[in-house]
């Protein structure tokens, strides 16, 4: 068996989730011996297994098709997570919808990261059958290290009575980037940092206006940061906070969860069957909320979840993850095997 795994515009994305995904892919197949390959002029693979949306990806889908390859569509993206992110998205989310329907609808297989992304799909009237596999979580990477956590401290220059809470999310109204400055106000003897970034031409004024201008001075907008320093910053603040609106799954809860961080999240239905509000997170649903639940977990007057949110992490790992792909890509080679078998048995009784 061997995959073709396929990424269109891998620079542009690799700060993005997506991005993450592909790198977990890669190591989930090494992990189970699965060869693999990323070259897109490759012609001797069995199944291609595609990861985005572009005319390139729309191309490569037909390609494989006329050379008789086994397609798998990684369905990182809805119609409900694409509103309320870029300039106009709200307006060309039907449009879009469609898109993803028609490009989806063209795989022998679809998979998803979560039980509601699936649900979404199949609200979609898409026929192809859909698997529900976490983008996964590399355990090794994001276990706490005092070194990566005094890397953090000395890039923010973080005095050892602070209080800090972090996000790490794209510039998107979607996720809760206004709610997050909001809530910060409320506490400005805490420092509230957001890491990531979006190219600025790309998002909405009001969106652009907070992060460069209309914040309170107790809010840094870091930008996109990797390795050591964000690794750091997810062992040694004191709340992991993210508001997201929609998600997929969300990547970032993930890397927070391994890194035995306490976790504040908002309570929306991508989180159901795996998050559970008071034993491996803490939920909430307003900025009243929000702000009552930092106060309490940063003080250390709720009990923590950090034990049982790294057990989230932990069933989630890359290596289980390998598995599951793996059964995805022996189950679509084996009907193809079934039909081939049907058709002969058809020939030989005639």
């Amino acid at each position: 068996m061997k995959v073709l795994l396929y990424f269109e515009g891998e620079k542009i994305l690799a700060k993005s989730g997506i991005g993450r995904a592909l790198d977990h892919q890669k190591r989930a197949l090494s992990e189970v011996g699965i060869d693999f390959t990323l070259d897109a002029t490759c012609t001797d693979y069995d199944i291609l297994h595609i990861n985005t949306y572009g005319i390139n990806s729309h191309s490569m889908v037909n390609k494989a098709r006329k050379l008789g390859k086994k397609v798998i569509y990684h369905a990182h993206s809805t119609e409900e997570d694409f509103r309320n992110s870029f300039i106009g998205s709200n307006q060309l989310s039907p449009l879009v919808k469609k898109y993803l329907v028609s490009l989806y609808s063209k795989a022998d297989y679809l998979i998803t990261p979560t039980p509601y992304s699936k649900s979404l799909l199949e609200g979609y009237g898409i026929k192809v059958p859909i698997a529900s596999i976490s983008n996964g979580i590399d355990l090794k990477r994001f276990e706490p290290s005092r070194d990566k956590e005094k890397k953090f401290k000395e890039y923010f220059k973080i005095d050892s009575d602070e209080k800090i809470i972090i996000c790490v999310g794209l510039y998107f109204e979607r996720k809760g980037i206004i709610d997050f400055v909001d809530i910060a106000k409320k506490f400005p003897d805490y420092r509230f940092i957001w890491f990531g970034h979006t190219p600025m031409y790309s998002i909405p004024k009001t969106i652009r206006t907070i992060v460069k201008e209309e914040h309170p001075k107790n809010v840094e907008f870091a930008g996109y940061i990797k390795g050591d320093v964000l690794e750091g910053a997810y062992a040694a603040a004191d709340l992991f906070f993210f508001p997201s609106y929609e998600e997929t799954e969300g990547i970032v809860i993930l890397e927070a969860l391994a890194s035995k961080q306490q976790v504040l999240v908002r309570d929306i239905p991508v989180y159901k069957g795996w998050l559970k509000d008071k034993e491996n997170c803490y939920m909430g649903t307003s900025n009243v909320e929000f702000a009552e639940l930092i106060s309490g977990l940063v003080e250390r007057q709720l009990p923590n979840t950090r034990a049982q949110g790294y057990l989230v992490a932990k069933e989630k790992s890359i290596e289980q993850i390998g598995h599951e792909l793996k059964k995805i890509y022996e189950k679509v080679l084996l009907q193809d095997q079934k039909k081939t078998d049907g058709h002969l048995y058809h020939e030989n009784t005639r």
